[in-house]
Parts: structure tokens; sequence; C-alpha cells
């Protein structure tokens, strides 16, 4: 990341883009997402549930995703017997790679500032 990018907050390096997502998979829990999921408005049901744990467990397989756009396209391809994007825009109206990754407490993959993932806040 260029330095232009870096923003000091508390004495300690601040990145805006991927501030309120968790470096860390262990820090995370159900009721951690739940509270941010209401911050945001959502109510988390099944099927977020679903589409949570799914992100949860690709990045643990796979670590953290080359970019916005290959994470929306393994979403799109697991969720696709669902109705692929729309149903997971239905469920994360802000774009299911950043409201999702954020909920499901992950870094945001580089190059998720495109609107058709959704917008990072």
């Amino acid at each position: 990341m260029s330095d232009i990018n870096k923003y000091i907050r508390s004495g300690e390096p601040f990145d805006p883009e991927h501030a309120n997502h968790l470096q860390d998979l262990e820090g995370w829990d159900e009721n951690q997402a739940q509270r941010s999921a209401g911050r945001e408005g959502i109510e988390l049901t099944a099927e977020h549930w679903e589409v949570i744990r799914f992100l949860r467990e690709d990045y643990a397989k796979n670590g953290r995703a080359r970019s916005g756009r290959v994470l929306s396209e393994r979403l799109d391809e697991a969720f696709t017997s669902h109705g692929g994007r729309k149903h997971l825009y239905r469920l994360f109206p802000n774009g299911p790679v950043v409201q999702g990754s954020r909920i499901a407490g992950l870094p945001l993959p580089e190059y998720s500032r495109d609107d058709s993932f959704g917008y990072s806040q």
C-alpha cells in the first residue's frame, strides 16, 4: 500500500479501506457478526449464515482473495443454485464481497472498491 493511503490513528498505522475487518480469524465469533450486521441494518438469517460460513471457509482454505472480482466469482459460482449475484445482493445490499466480508470479520480482498462489489465505508 502506498504511503498516501496510510493514516495515523492513535499512534498506529490505519488503513481506512480495511477498517472493521479483522485480520485474525480467531478473534471473531457469531455474536460479533450479529452486532456488525445489526449496525448495517441486517438481521442475519440462515441464508446469511450460509454465505458468511462460505466466506470464512474460503478464506481459511485459500487465504485472502487476489481481488474482489475473484471472490465475487467464487461467491457467484457457489450460490448459483440460489440465484447467484441477485440472491447475494438481496442478502447483502451493500455488496456480498465488501459487506459480507465485513460481517464475516475478514479482511477485504485487494481491489474491492469497484461499485459492483459494494463499497467500503
